[in-house]
């Protein structure tokens, strides 16, 4: 199943890019990015997981990075929740939500 497809449908203010998930506002730009386990030959039975960057926007109107966390939670439902919450915690509000008008 693709992670990031998942969890486009649960995210309704993310537009899909085909390789992330953007949520943009006034002063910060979000990413879900998929990244793929590489242990060169190992045996990896944790498979992928999602990494969420937060940018902060710079009084010149550029995107600068901010922080980052990789998560691997399962099922899909309760990752897109530890996710949401994150994101509500290091931004200040909700993502699900389009609330400026």
């Amino acid at each position: 199943m693709d992670i990031l497809r998942a969890l486009y449908d649960f995210f309704p203010t993310a537009v899909y890019t085909g390789k992330c998930l953007v949520f943009i506002s006034d002063e910060n730009k979000i990413e879900l990015w998929e990244q793929k386990s590489s242990h060169f030959g190992l045996t990896d039975s944790q498979g992928s997981s999602i990494r969420v960057k937060i940018y902060k926007k710079a009084l010149n109107g550029k995107f600068i990075p901010g922080h980052y966390e990789d998560f691997q939670i399962e099922p899909i439902d309760e990752l897109a929740n530890q996710i949401e919450r994150y994101i509500q915690f290091a931004v200040g509000k909700n993502i699900r939500e389009n609330s400026e008008a």
